[in-house]
């Protein structure tokens, strides 16, 4: 028997061996043995079946399927192959009898409904899988194959059934929404008008008029999202919050993040005050508030600065310093810190909130946002005690990576450059990629600037234009840099500082100065550390401010095939895409 059971081992083996390498000959006298010795393995007579269309021995694969349906235990997807090997013959009525036959074998089982549909989907007789499908679903409802009928739809191009069928999925069910969403997503764009687009909302509001449920209201607000259509998104979680009674205002946060971060400042705004007006938690409220003073700030005039020093006056006389209004005390300081450059009173506020009881994870983003401050204040030595101390304490989290940047980044204003690049090496594999990013690109900029100038001049030079950049100094920072690309022209730091300059130059709105910085970096450091950065901010500026979406599309295009590794190849991608009329999803 061990004996028997090695050999057949072997056989089978060998079969599939010499099926896989073309050799159908050798892998058909394999076969033949396997099925006679197993006559009711179903894979080795599917196998020999297989060897003989490949060897077009139609005939030899006709009198074999005839016996194998002949049998009381022959399986339906041998009908299948049967009408499948007529196919072949170019015997297309013979194919079609045999095709209703498997189907037909449904109704003595309809849990043959996913072999036989599964069969027919691998030959591409679509119409056939479907009748398969839905008549086992019909006469055995716990059965449900519409996972397999949404992919046929959209095979077919019937994209409203397509869309029905994963819709059912979720309201039964029977898989995870972000499942379906994933599989949706790949057939609609952030056009409105989009074809596609305009059924997936068709078919969402006949579902909700057939039967009412805030299912429907969720995917809509969905679809409104990927259109980027947060007003009409709002509409729909308005109706969410009111008949969930209120219970959580989560999903109006989460939008209201999507719009702020989107720029549609209106939608975000009327979303937070919504928020406002209907929690009735204190927390969530004043999150609300500190989104509309982030709202405000995004123009700042001196009355809205002034109005929004008043606004903090107020909450913190409403909330007082407390453990659980933390971020109250700390968007505070940033305000009195970075817009109206009074670190003082910021840092005696949050060294104040240090004094009160909290967790380990909420004590470090206090010290970090102490930190920031002190940096801003100059006081180097203590925000380096505080970014140690929180890289120490949190060393296993994200948190503790940016610490250890900060530390990095400080050293360099500091102008001890040693200790910022022993930081930066450590951090250039973290799991973040956007500090591994700003580590690497901080790294080259010291390291190839200490070596070209022992003195550093350059270098020294840069960290005060950083410095004050940092501090909101935009206008010296600008002409710090000139300073730079006037009196070290052709040294290795010109095309960090022209792009630095630009960065700044672009949220001074001098668009034009901008755009000539970056096409100086392309031009004469095409093959530089920067060219990618330069080829992506002069694309966004195309794209989005001096509307030239041809350019924007150029520069894109060059980064897809000149910088497959650089940061910005997804984003770059996605862009160009859009911009020559792909869908995006």
């Amino acid at each position: 028997m061990l004996s028997s059971s090695i050999g057949m081992a072997q056989e089978d083996f060998l079969a599939k061996q010499y099926f896989q390498d073309g050799d159908y000959e050798k892998a058909v006298v394999f076969y033949e043995k396997l099925v006679e010795t197993n006559p009711r393995r179903t894979d080795y007579a599917e196998g020999l079946v297989a060897c003989y269309q490949q060897l077009e021995r139609y005939d030899d694969a006709e009198t074999f399927l005839l016996q194998k349906i002949e049998d009381s235990y022959a399986f339906p997807t041998f009908y299948i192959e049967l009408g499948y090997n007529f196919t072949l013959k170019n015997e297309a009525e013979k194919a079609d009898t045999y095709y209703v036959k498997a189907i037909n074998k449904i109704d003595d089982n309809p849990n043959y409904g996913y072999s036989v549909g599964y069969r027919f989907q691998k030959y591409a007789l679509l119409d056939y899988a479907i009748q398969a499908y839905t008549k086992a679903m019909e006469l055995k409802p716990d059965l449900n194959y519409d996972f397999q009928l949404a992919r046929i739809y959209g095979e077919q191009g019937d994209i409203a059934k397509m869309y029905q069928s994963y819709l059912n999925l979720i309201w039964e069910g029977r898989t995870s929404r972000s499942n379906v969403l994933r599989n949706i997503d790949d057939f609609i764009s952030e056009d409105p008008s989009d074809e596609n687009n305009m059924l997936l909302r068709k078919v969402l509001l006949q579902n909700a008029q057939k039967a009412p449920d805030i299912l429907w209201n969720e995917l809509l607000s969905w679809l409104f999202v990927q259109q980027k259509q947060y007003n009409s998104a709002f509409g729909q979680e308005k109706a969410i919050y009111k008949r969930s009674e209120g219970q959580s205002v989560d999903r109006l946060e989460n939008l209201g993040s999507i719009a702020l971060e989107d720029k549609d400042l209106e939608t975000a705004t009327s979303i937070y005050e919504y928020i406002v007006d209907n929690t009735e938690n204190p927390r969530t409220k004043l999150n609300a508030e500190l989104s509309l003073i982030d709202i405000a700030l995004e123009h700042p005039t001196e009355k809205v600065v002034k109005d929004v020093e008043k606004q903090f006056e107020d909450l913190v006389e409403e909330y007082g310093n407390q453990s659980r209004t933390l971020q109250l005390q700390i968007a505070y300081a940033n305000f009195l810190t970075f817009k109206k450059e009074q670190p003082e009173p910021a840092i005696a506020m949050l060294k104040q909130s240090l004094e009160l009881p909290m967790g380990r994870m909420t004590m470090a983003y206090v010290k970090l946002a102490l930190g920031d401050i002190l940096v801003f204040d100059q006081r180097f030595n203590e925000a380096l005690i505080l970014f140690t101390q929180v890289q120490k304490s949190v060393k296993n989290d994200v948190l503790g990576q940016d610490a250890r940047f900060k530390v990095a980044q400080t050293s360099f204003y500091k102008g001890d450059f040693d200790w910022a690049l022993t930081q930066l090496k450590v951090l250039r594999s973290s799991t973040s990629q956007l500090i591994a990013n700003d580590a690497m690109q901080l790294s080259l900029l010291i390291s190839d600037n200490s070596l070209e100038d022992s003195t550093q001049t350059a270098l020294k030079k840069y960290a005060r234009a950083d410095l004050l950049a940092y501090q909101n100094k935009n206008k010296e920072a600008i002409e710090s840099l000139e300073d730079i690309l006037q009196n070290h022209k052709g040294e290795k730091i010109e095309d960090e500082a022209l792009l630095k300059q630009a960065e700044l130059l672009i949220e001074q709105k001098n668009y034009e100065s901008a755009e000539f910085n970056y096409q100086k970096i392309v031009e004469f450091y095409g093959d530089g550390i920067l060219a990618d950065d330069a080829h992506f901010a002069l694309g966004e500026l195309y794209e989005n401010i001096l509307n030239e979406p041809e350019k924007a599309k150029s520069h894109y295009e060059k980064i897809i095939y000149k910088y497959q590794d650089s940061y910005y190849f997804p984003q770059a991608r996605k862009n160009f895409r859009r911009l020559r009329g792909d869908a995006i999803n």
